[in-house]
């Protein structure tokens, strides 16, 4: 993930500070100077890393925060609050007004940047957020593999493509697709343009006529972070020929240094609208300023975990799941159908991370999405009746020892997935005997099925490794 050693390092800054009672102007000196060498090892734009340091710096050297209760916390927000500045300040919406019956939306981008799969996550995005029943243009035609791709992608998320092949101009592609669009009652049009492997002038001229034919409401630009300085000098360029609205960033979950996504806004003045999450056609999620820099910081991102859950989870699939917890006649059939809730809200690692300060253990490579393949592989192993009946497992080794063989685990993990069960069997009973608002409490935070941290340990017998609950 994104901006995983940049947190890393402002953390271990921040520690420094954090813990002393008093700061004087050699702490902040000495701070400062950590902090620059990280976002310059982020990649972020020099210029951008001179500009918030000394603005950090002098807000930090004020009397009220070194003088003050709790310095190094008050340091801490300071950092945050700029960085969110950095970064936009408020979450930039896409622009819907339009005197037309459809909003268009032109994407455009270099070669490698993932820009025709990002049109169709953005379609995707917009149709089940915003209730837009989109039309997708195919108007590059010099990368014949970017027509299917966008057929492709367009039959996955069921989202009609309007392509005329490679033999057509793409500004008459782009007017056809106007007329479908409003013939067939298309209130989004997302334009897939050409890109390059550079910025030439071929391609700028044919961009500013589409501009002019199409008039979009937005001019999105698709930028690979992992390009690093590069994707602030592709949207420089861009937006100069263009006026770009906004940005998406994509790639953000893979190992990028995270410099674009603190340089893009202020070095250019276009904000960055989404990022793409991964590589799935639904990983795409609105940018938010405030939300990053918590994550940059390793604060977490409870909002986005929230809505993740909301988005993921039928309400009245986790309220029947309660019940069944608190009634005590929780087992693993119900246990196997956490599991798979858990699953459809992402990677594991990934939900750890928006956790405040589960962010070093979300990193180890000891956390992973097989700890739950491993105890789906036990569950699966059992017979219909020890699924529904935890104490036939409980009273026998035998039990135990041919569901280690048949799921290829040790049975000591066997053991502790029984353990972890009628742990959390006890845990709910007892939360049942609470006063409503005491268990509401202790609910809170939980992630179902999860009875505590999971802790990984050397496994035995044909378990390559365990997990422990």
């Amino acid at each position: 993930m994104a901006f995983e050693n940049l947190t890393s390092k402002l953390q271990m800054t921040f520690r420094r500070i954090t813990g002393k009672a008093q700061l004087n102007g050699s702490d902040i000196d000495e701070m400062m100077k950590d902090v620059r060498l990280s976002l310059l090892e982020a990649d972020v734009n020099y210029k951008v890393v001179k500009d918030f340091t000394d603005e950090v710096k002098e807000l930090a050297m004020g009397e009220k925060i070194l003088k003050g209760l709790n310095p190094g916390q008050q340091v801490v927000k300071i950092v945050n609050d700029e960085l969110v500045k950095l970064m936009g300040g408020e979450t930039a919406l896409v622009n819907f007004t339009s005197n037309r019956p459809y909003t268009v939306i032109m994407m455009v981008g270099l070669q490698g940047a993932g820009k025709t799969t990002t049109a169709g996550k953005l379609a995707w995005f917009l149709r089940k957020n915003h209730a837009k029943k989109p039309l997708l243009v195919a108007a590059d035609i010099y990368r014949p593999a970017a027509i299917e791709q966008l057929r492709t992608v367009g039959a996955k998320l069921e989202i009609p493509v309007f392509d005329k092949g490679i033999d057509i101009d793409p500004r008459d592609i782009v007017k056809l697709a106007l007329k479908r669009a409003e013939s067939d009652g298309n209130d989004l049009v997302v334009i897939d343009t050409a890109g390059r492997l550079h910025i030439n002038e071929t391609l700028m001229d044919e961009l500013v006529d589409i501009k002019k034919i199409a008039k979009p409401e937005e001019i999105l630009l698709t930028v690979d972070a992992m390009t690093g300085q590069d994707a602030v000098n592709v949207a420089t360029a861009f937006h100069a020929a263009l006026g770009v609205t906004g940005c998406i960033l994509t790639k953000l979950d893979g190992d990028t240094r995270g410099g674009a996504a603190l340089s893009i806004r202020k070095v250019t003045g276009v904000p960055i609208k989404f990022s793409g999450t991964g590589e799935k056609l639904t990983d795409i999620e609105v940018f938010h300023p405030e939300r990053m820099a918590t994550r940059i910081l390793g604060m977490g991102d409870v909002l986005s975990l929230i809505e993740k859950a909301t988005e993921e989870i039928d309400e009245h699939e986790a309220m029947s799941m309660m019940e069944k917890m608190m009634s005590g006649k929780f087992n693993f059939v119900d246990l196997l159908k956490q599991m798979k809730m858990i699953k459809r809200m992402g990677a594991f690692s990934g939900i750890l991370k928006m956790l405040p300060g589960m962010g070093a253990i979300a990193d180890s490579p000891k956390i992973d999405d097989k700890q739950i393949v491993y105890i789906e592989a036990i569950i699966h192993s059992m017979t219909e009746a020890e699924r529904k009946n935890p104490e036939l497992l409980e009273r026998s080794s035998s039990r135990r020892n041919r569901v280690a063989s048949g799921s290829g685990r040790s049975t000591t993990e066997v053991n502790r997935l029984i353990g972890m069960l009628d742990k959390q069997r006890q845990m709910m009973k007892r939360m049942s005997q609470m006063n409503p608002e005491t268990a509401e409490k202790a609910q809170s935070g939980m992630l179902p099925g999860l009875g505590g941290p999971i802790k990984q340990t050397p496994g035995k017998g044909k378990g390559k490794g365990g997990f422990r609950i």
